[in-house]
């Protein structure tokens, strides 16, 4: 007699803790993510790393590139400066890319 006259309340219980904690630790588990505190390096790829992006203008520098960055912005089109291996680089949406490079060349 674990718990003195009632068994089944004591075991109940317990039983009780028992789950909470095999919950706890599978929430723990499923939505840990895994990484450390430290930032990883940074990885720089190619032009035709960026999958949907294509590349629509190889500035000089960043500089050069922010502020074509931004002349495409205020047209309306969604643009990203990124350095690859080749340089910074301009990168837009495919179904914008003439409008873009029209856009700098203008």
């Amino acid at each position: 007699m674990l718990g003195g006259i009632n068994n089944t309340l004591f075991l109940t219980s317990l039983s009780g803790f028992v789950v909470v904690g095999f919950l706890s630790l599978m929430l723990r588990w499923a939505f840990s993510n895994n990484k450390s505190l430290i930032e990883g390096p940074k990885k720089v790829g190619g032009e035709d790393d960026y999958g949907l992006l294509k590349v629509a203008n190889s500035p000089k520098n960043h500089i050069e590139g922010e502020m074509l960055r931004q002349r495409l912005l205020a047209v309306g089109i969604k643009a990203t400066l990124s350095q690859t291996k080749d340089g910074p680089k301009i990168l837009v949406f495919e179904k914008d890319l003439q409008i873009a490079k029209a856009t700098l060349n203008s």
